[in-house]
């Protein structure tokens, strides 16, 4: 039998449904997304910005902005992509250091990044809405 035909056959399209991902690639998946977000949405970030520190009628127009809920749940949004972003550049740069490489302390820190994320998102979320 030749080295070819010994060889699985691959597959010619991935069907990204059926990939089971373990959580510390989640993570990592949610990092760079979260980032990509941050990113594209800097632009209304400053210009909220801007108008919230602006003359008191540029004021006015963001307290009329952000009271909306639309507004109010893509910030949310953007709360949760900043901390998940923070949490797991941190868990990032320990796996730079060489610290937790092994398999359980690579899980268990994915677990951490997302339960502080959402646990810090919904504390400083609902004391801001």
């Amino acid at each position: 039998m030749s080295e070819v035909t010994a060889r699985k056959q691959r597959p010619k399209h991935l069907a990204l449904n059926e990939i089971r991902l373990p959580l510390p690639g989640f993570v990592s998946i949610l990092h760079r997304v979260s980032g990509a977000g941050l990113f594209l949405m800097l632009p209304l970030l400053l210009s909220l910005f801007a108008n919230s520190v602006g003359s008191p009628e540029s004021f006015a127009a963001y307290k009329e902005t952000v009271s909306s809920p639309l507004v109010k749940l893509i910030l949310f949004g953007l709360l949760w992509a900043y901390l998940h972003h923070f949490c797991a550049g941190i868990r990032f740069l320990f796996l730079d250091a060489h610290t937790g490489l092994d398999l359980p302390a690579a899980r268990k820190s994915s677990k951490v990044v997302l339960g502080v994320s959402i646990a810090l998102t919904l504390i400083i979320g609902v004391k801001l809405w």
